[in-house]
């Protein structure tokens, strides 16, 4: 059982605030992550769209493609018009032997608008999510026969955002649906870092690791402030760079036998915190604490 070391774009070309990070490319981003060790990238909006000219595009660079998000339209779609949507990203996944898809539904979310709080998300009723998670389920089922699982990303400005939105969301749909474990977005929307890994643990397809800042986020909270206002802020970081015990969140993941990807992603702003030292101080973070919980890396692509 080995775990192997991702990394998202975002720090060097973040898609919802493309003006922060200007002055980087996506192949800065891609060469400078493989020179620090990370083996793999989610899929960025600047990456060639087509196959396969991405799966040169990421041969070029030695690096796997380990995931990538997808925006969900379930609330408003029915289930065949939203295969509809996602197909051409499922295919593509497919065919690239990604691990996964990263869905997360955003026909209502806030995330990425900066004129509205965050605190200002959409809360749904017990009810409605277990009506969601019947469609999200029919739809993962779909997914995984096509060859590429559902990992669902709670995040903060949507619906599921908090211990009881992802609580219900797993207990509403069935094993197909895997949820994706951001530590990061769990801390901020006021979840149980640890207990969530221990409670879903059978669940948890995918890792994303994200520190936090937790002055800036009271801050956030406090004043009425947006999701991007949180970003551009400094909410979130590397891995070892703000107060979660990441030790013990892989502690736990060895606990549990995980055997899949650990995924950076700390988007904030690059003149504050340049991409590369940054992603670095995580890479080498993650290294150290993999070390001593007896987790095993696979360093090849």
């Amino acid at each position: 059982m080995s775990v192997k070391i991702g990394i998202s774009p975002i720090a060097w070309q973040n898609d919802d605030l493309p003006d922060l990070t200007a002055d980087y490319t996506m192949e800065q981003a891609l060469s400078e992550a493989r020179d620090i060790g990370y083996t793999g990238v989610e899929r960025g909006r600047r990456m060639p769209h087509e196959t396969e000219a991405l799966k040169a595009y990421l041969e070029k660079y030695d690096i796997a493609l380990c995931g990538g998000w997808c925006s969900g339209n379930l609330l408003v779609n029915d289930v065949e018009a939203e295969k509809l949507a996602v197909r051409q990203q499922v295919q593509q996944f497919a065919a690239l032997d990604a691990p996964c898809i990263v869905y997360a539904e955003c026909s209502n979310t806030v995330q990425g608008d900066i004129g509205t709080p965050v605190n200002s998300r959409p809360k749904l009723g017990r009810d409605e999510v277990k009506a969601y998670g019947r469609k999200l389920g029919e739809l993962a089922k779909w997914m995984a026969d096509e060859g590429v699982p559902l990992a669902y990303h709670h995040h903060m400005g949507s619906f599921i955002e908090d211990q009881e939105d992802v609580d219900w969301l797993m207990e509403f749909t069935p094993q197909e649906v895997h949820l994706l474990y951001d530590t990061g977005h769990l801390w901020f929307g006021g979840g149980d870092v640890i207990g969530t890994l221990r409670k879903w643990r059978e669940r948890v397809l995918h890792v994303h690791f994200k520190d936090v800042r937790p002055d800036v986020i009271r801050d956030i909270r406090d004043n009425d402030k947006s999701f991007l206002d949180a970003v551009v802020a400094g909410a979130f970081t590397v891995p070892g760079d703000g107060i979660i015990d990441f030790q013990a969140v892989a502690d736990e993941l060895k606990a549990m036998n995980y055997s899949g990807w650990i995924v950076v992603e700390a988007e904030q702003d690059p003149a504050k915190a340049p991409p590369y030292d940054y992603s670095k101080m995580g890479y080498d973070h993650i290294v150290e604490i993999c070390a001593r919980s007896g987790l095993t890396i696979d360093d090849r692509p």
